[in-house]
């Protein structure tokens, strides 16, 4: 297990199920995908197409972890795993 506390003060469990919030929209980009919250009107950039394939994939995997394994190479894992903890933290993810 990963426990992280990110901005919003919650601990993010990267061995639990996450899956992007309903009330997030992604716009696809050259650099990744834009994410907007329509609850909290907030803007994110996600900054690697790697990453917003991997938001947009979370929900089928049965943890954060196996998302990780499954589509981000062993180095680069911590990396992501921190950036899921942020998004998590900001609401744009949500436990399932």
């Amino acid at each position: 297990m990963w426990g992280t506390d990110p901005p919003g003060g919650t601990v993010f469990d990267s061995s639990t199920p996450y899956r992007l919030d309903p009330d997030v929209a992604l716009r696809e980009e050259p650099f990744g995908a834009l994410a907007y919250h329509y609850g909290s009107r907030r803007l994110t950039f996600l900054r690697s197409t790697l990453l917003a394939d991997l938001v947009r994939d979370l929900g089928t995997h049965p943890s954060v972890d196996a998302a990780l394994a499954a589509r981000v190479p062993a180095p680069k894992q911590d990396t992501y795993r921190r950036a899921l903890a942020n998004l998590a933290g900001s609401g744009f993810l949500r436990a399932c």
